[in-house]
């Protein structure tokens, strides 16, 4: 598979699902990965053992044709949100990562101690037009091993929750923050909030628009994405389901 890389036109952003949990985004001049997967590596580990990760969807995209990507993030140490295949040959300029899991990105990925840039819940940093807010997740437990980010560039703010369920607190630390376009998960197991959840989260944090993800990668862990459309259309939450590799532009043509 190839990726339509076309730029999005000035004022606007583009997004693409890589798969998962992994996004791309271009703003102006500038590209940001969430947590991008591109890599058969789980597959392979799990091979002849009782956990087989078979994938359901090819591979988007050869990482190494994205290393023009100014930065990647990290949500947590799950190999599909921390791929040593993937970002080794990304090769993203930058990598946002939670701070306490500093040794074991370095262990991981074989870089630099100093090249990824650490956050706890509620720091900020900054890279090129995109400024990052660190939010909690609970996809174990809540606790600094596991973050969301809420990005602001331009006039935009997009939150990619990484894994997470539902917690209390979650709505008021989000519903401030003005989101354009929430990405969550909606496979209701290994730790992920529900496709009912989702869209009730995305309604309650007032986000313009949700795109589910963490679905159709592996067949022991997937959902159906229908029952979350069912759900978002029965409160009205905006809602967008994204064919593989498929870029939208926002915001959305009148």
């Amino acid at each position: 598979m190839s990726l339509d890389l076309t730029p999005a036109p000035h004022g606007t952003f583009a997004l693409w699902w890589l798969g998962q949990s992994g996004f791309l985004i271009n703003f102006e001049d500038a590209w940001l990965c969430f947590d991008p997967y591109l890599s058969d590596s789980l597959t392979r580990k799990y091979a002849n053992t009782n956990k087989p990760h078979v994938r359901m969807k090819p591979i988007v995209a050869d990482p190494a044709t994205l290393r023009f990507v100014d930065v990647a993030t990290s949500t947590h140490n799950h190999t599909d949100h921390l791929d040593a295949e993937t970002l080794g040959a990304m090769q993203p300029k930058q990598l946002v990562i939670p701070e306490v899991n500093r040794d074991f990105v370095v262990n991981r990925l074989g870089c630099d101690p100093q090249w990824p840039l650490g956050l706890a819940p509620g720091e900020t940093t900054s890279v090129g037009p995109f400024e990052f807010l660190a939010v909690p997740a609970k996809h174990e437990e809540k606790t600094p091993e596991y973050l969301g980010y809420v990005v602001r560039f331009g006039n935009f703010t997009v939150y990619h929750s990484g894994d997470t369920l539902l917690y209390q607190g979650m709505v008021q630390t989000l519903k401030p923050q003005g989101i354009d376009i929430a990405l969550l998960p909606i496979n209701g197991k290994v730790g992920n909030m529900s496709a009912l959840e989702a869209a009730y989260l995305g309604k309650y944090i007032g986000a313009k628009l949700v795109i589910p993800c963490h679905y159709d990668m592996f067949e022991f862990n997937t959902a159906d994405p229908q029952d979350f459309v069912r759900e978002a259309t029965s409160i009205r939450q905006p809602h967008r389901v994204l064919e593989l590799g498929e870029r939208l532009v926002w915001p959305l043509p009148e």
